[in-house]
């Protein structure tokens, strides 16, 4: 009879509530209006007291006016959907509602004001979303004072600046979930959440928010989860950052360096921009265990533990017994659920849980191969050898170009070649500096540099530094071999001596390949940002890759040729007819040295390099490291010693140098003899004081004998670049 009752008095609910409709609106048996009409231009004021929620849809309303839902204490949500033509919400419009837990306003673009009271006294509200209007500013929302957990979202409104201090401050008792998503926020002011306890706070999708004020978290709890992705957010504040669990930065570029780590206390998980930052956790996390791994007051307790899992069956066996046996005291009962270490009253109080409470924060994007987690040179034997490879770069190659280039004796063309390559090389030794000094800056910390580094114009110089340099390096190797092999192969024939402006024409070409060649990385092929060692080493398009593989494939042909001009000198030299005053000795092994400087050089590194140029790499970025320390300057290092240095004709002018400011005259004077006599006894041999009655050819053949003795003794002078022992 009660259940007839109950389902007689349901049935005749719903026609009441219709019957007290308002006009123009729909009413339903789940006490909800609803006032989807363009002719519904106000706010009606006969809504009955025993519905619970309410939806403005597709309205004409301007305006929702003060007490527009006084009394409707049973009210629950209250829906304002796509009205294009809301412009204005009165104070006193959202107050005193106390069952109001959803408050939904959304598509209007024209709502400009809201009151500063039109939110006060929701003591239930649970869920309060303003999306799509054309608001200007932040509503006050501090009066609400919410006894519960709250959403609150203000997404997409495109005039929304600021969020000004003490924006929620009196807003819930209970914990904050804030979403202000693809507004266009350019500033968070300081203590903006002051007074809250802050759970998730989203600012995704802000693309002119800039900074967040470093006081911004002063006052609050929190939050847990922070989500800047999209934002050009530069700095994260410090303060406040304690509480984050969670941490959400994707596509924000201009985050590139991370607050001090320590920081981030409760971390546990992060989707970061760019995989270093992960690093960064990562590095942390590691430093910590070791710390822990080495602290004696940790090992002190892992012995202990051990002991206690030793002895832990024996325990057992008493617990059990002193379960059994009824006169044990019942106020001792805690022994039986607690663990106990021994400790001796008299140490100082240490908290044990600092040697377990290092948790991995599980971050992404996880470091690649092109990008270990690791500094840029490594190792710190990498880094001595490296400055001492750069100092021997830019040293010997800055004083073989002062000697060449104020010697007073004529710039022949071996001399101009020797300055090219001088200078290609030099250029190395500039990237190896830059490369050693941005390492020993950013030592232990390249993480906050990484972006920075990479993607400026300080890798950009570094790498177009190191293709130039190898690229003209090696250019001016085949050019210096190729002409000593002319000179020596064509000595008697006058006619086709190479010209030194024959070799400006060589090496104009040198430059302009060299230069090309250099800088193609800087206008998108391939690139010089994918490794911290600033090398061309994308190859994700085609071009990219053909582009790398062209440069390496050229560098093997040069080593090749190179190779050959040298065995083709050496049988040269070798033969009977070839007029020699050194040995076959000890031309080949001067021989021997440049081509193994050259092969040890170019192979291993033309090797890998090709190999990952095809995608089927045999070494690691950090194991190319070596190559790159050890392998890649070794002819920048070598060439000043072994193409110049090292000669007799070098020192000669080095010491004729500084005879002129009063320095080794004596020894100065003595190559000038020397070189005089040398010249002289050159003559005598070959015939050059002669009659021509001797030769039976006259004077005219006599002098072309000389001419040519001298360019054959010339072409082997250039040849013989190691100094010899006496």
């Amino acid at each position: 009879m009660a259940r007839l009752v109950f389902l007689l008095l349901w049935v005749l609910r719903g026609p009441v509530l219709c019957a007290d409709c308002p006009k123009l609106c729909s009413c339903g048996t789940d006490n909800k209006i609803i006032c989807q009409d363009g002719k519904v231009d106000h706010v009606p004021n006969d809504f009955p007291r025993g519905f619970s929620k309410l939806i403005f849809k597709y309205t004409s309303l301007h305006i929702i006016p003060s007490g527009a839902f006084f009394g409707l204490n049973n009210l629950t949500s209250i829906w304002v959907l796509q009205n294009e033509a809301l412009e204005n919400i009165e104070e006193n419009t959202f107050v005193n509602l106390p069952k109001l837990n959803e408050i939904i306003i959304d598509k209007a673009k024209l709502l400009v004001h809201i009151d500063q009271g039109a939110f006060r006294n929701l003591p239930q509200l649970r869920y309060m979303t303003i999306t799509n209007t054309g608001i200007g500013y932040f509503p006050v929302i501090t009066n609400i004072h919410s006894e519960d957990f709250i959403l609150l979202e203000f997404r997409d409104n495109i005039n929304m600046h600021i969020i000004p201090s003490n924006a929620f401050q009196g807003l819930s008792s209970g914990t904050l979930n804030i979403k202000l998503i693809n507004n266009d926020l350019t500033e968070v002011q300081g203590h903006a959440f002051n007074g809250t306890d802050l759970g998730q706070l989203n600012l995704a999708g802000n693309q002119n928010l800039q900074n967040l004020h470093d006081d911004v978290f002063v006052g609050a709890t929190g939050p847990t989860v922070l989500d800047i992705s999209r934002t050009s957010i530069s700095v994260l504040p410090t303060h406040g950052l304690k509480f984050v669990k969670k941490l959400i930065a994707q596509s924000t570029a201009n985050l590139k360096r991370l607050p001090p780590l320590d920081n981030f206390v409760e971390l546990r998980e992060a989707s970061m921009t760019y995989p270093s930052h992960c690093c960064a956790f990562q590095n942390e996390n590691t430093k910590k265990k070791k710390e822990i791994q080495w602290s004696a007051v940790c090992n002190k307790l892992y012995n202990n533990i051990s002991s206690q899992k030793e002895s832990e069956n024996s325990r057992l066996l008493s617990k059990r017994s002193l379960q059994m046996n009824s006169t044990f005291p019942q106020e001792y009962a805690f022994i039986d659920n607690e663990a106990w270490v021994d400790l001796n009253d008299d140490e100082p109080f240490f908290d044990y849980g600092f040697c377990t409470n290092v948790v991995d924060v599980i971050c992404n994007p996880k470091a690649d191969d092109f990008n270990p987690c690791e500094d840029i040179v490594g190792k710190d034997i990498l880094r001595v050898i490296i400055w001492l490879m750069n100092i021997l770069a830019i040293v010997g190659n800055i004083a073989v170009l002062i000697v060449l280039l104020t010697s007073r004796y004529k710039l022949t063309v071996p001399r101009f070649l020797m300055c090219n390559l001088a200078f290609s090389d030099f250029c190395m030794g500039l990237y190896l500096l830059l490369i050693a000094s941005v390492d020993i800056r950013t030592k232990g910390r390249y993480y906050n540099y990484a972006i920075d580094w990479q993607t400026g114009a300080g890798c950009a110089s570094a790498g177009f530094f190191t293709i130039f340099a190898s690229e003209l390096s090696v250019y001016t190797l085949t050019a210096i071999t190729l002409e000593r092999w002319h000179t020596i192969t064509y000595a008697m024939q006058l006619d086709r001596k190479l010209c030194l402006r024959h070799a400006i024409v060589i090496m104009s070409g040198g430059w302009i390949f060299s230069f090309t060649v250099a800088v193609l990385p800087l206008i998108g092929i391939s690139n010089y940002r994918k490794v911290s060692i600033c090398l061309p080493m994308d190859i994700n398009s085609p071009v990219s890759q053909a582009y790398i593989i062209f440069i390496l494939i050229l560098n093997v042909i040069a080593f090749l040729l190179i190779c050959f001009c040298y065995i083709k000198i050496y049988l040269t030299v070798r033969n009977p007819n070839f007029i020699s005053t050194n040995s076959d000795t000890k031309i080949a092994k001067r021989m021997a040295v440049l081509i193994f400087t050259d092969f040890i050089c170019m192979s291993p590194i033309s090797f890998f390099a090709i190999s990952a140029a095809l995608k089927v790499p045999f070494i690691t970025v950090s194991n190319s490291k070596i190559l790159l320390v050890l392998f890649y300057p070794i002819n920048s290092c070598a060439n000043p010693f072994l193409y110049a240095i090292f000669t007799k004709t070098f020192r000669r002018d080095f010491y004729i140098l500084l005879s002129r400011f009063g320095c080794c005259e004596i020894k100065a004077q003595l190559y000038r003899t020397e070189t005089t006599s040398s010249i002289h006894n050159s003559n005598v041999r070959n015939g050059a004081l002669a009659t021509a009655s001797q030769f039976g050819q006259g004077m005219a053949y006599t002098e072309l004998q000389i001419a040519n003795h001298r360019r054959l003794q010339e072409a082997q002078t250039l040849f013989m670049r190691v100094p010899s022992n006496n």
